[in-house]
């Protein structure tokens, strides 16, 4: 019983020192049955295979594939976290939502430079026509100011003629025959 007992100890303590890993993506390596490659070779891991890290021992690692087999391989050979290649759809998911959002992006800013060029092309005729109604203004202004002074001159003009006439008429008036009226004694 005791023997049973310590048995699921052990099995128990390496269980929980099991870590995640996986084969380094770009090698296949022959696991051994010990911590060397003197040791009879178990069979072989591919590359990005999912493995749980055992043990470590020097520059080897005892390691347990998904399917349950257990063996050592060189340290090197071993990298911590989830592979690339397990990793791959996903990151090819991301790829493509991110080309996705890029066309989009593209897209947007093709339209906002197309609205940009409009705003700058409405600008500039805006700003054509406030030149050409600033110079229509500055027209305006001086024939106002052209007017007054032919208005002002006509009003003295006419004025001067008017105040000749009469003193015309009274120079005149008193040399015109006067008639006379007839005399009447009555008063």
């Amino acid at each position: 019983m005791k023997k049973w007992f310590f048995l699921a100890l052990i099995g128990l303590s390496s269980h929980s020192l099991a870590q995640a890993a996986h084969i380094a993506d770009d090698v296949y390596v022959f696991m051994n049955s010990g911590p060397s490659n003197q040791y009879r070779i178990n069979g072989r891991v591919t590359s990005g295979e999912p493995v749980e890290i055992l043990d470590r021992r020097d520059e080897y690692v005892q390691i347990k594939t998904e399917g349950g087999r257990v063996g050592w391989v060189p340290a090197p050979f071993v990298d911590e976290g989830v592979s690339n290649l397990s990793r791959m759809p996903e990151l090819e998911a991301a790829l493509s939502a991110s080309r996705q959002q890029v066309e989009a992006q593209k897209q947007e800013i093709r339209v906002l430079k197309s609205s940009a060029n409009s705003r700058l092309q409405e600008s500039q005729q805006n700003q054509a026509r406030v030149a050409q109604l600033e110079q229509e203004i500055a027209t305006l202004k001086t024939e106002i100011a052209n007017m007054d002074q032919s208005n002002l001159m006509r009003w003295l003009t006419h004025g001067g003629l008017v105040a000749l006439g009469g003193v015309l008429i009274g120079l005149l008036v008193p040399y015109l025959p006067r008639r006379r009226k007839p005399r009447n004694d009555w008063f």
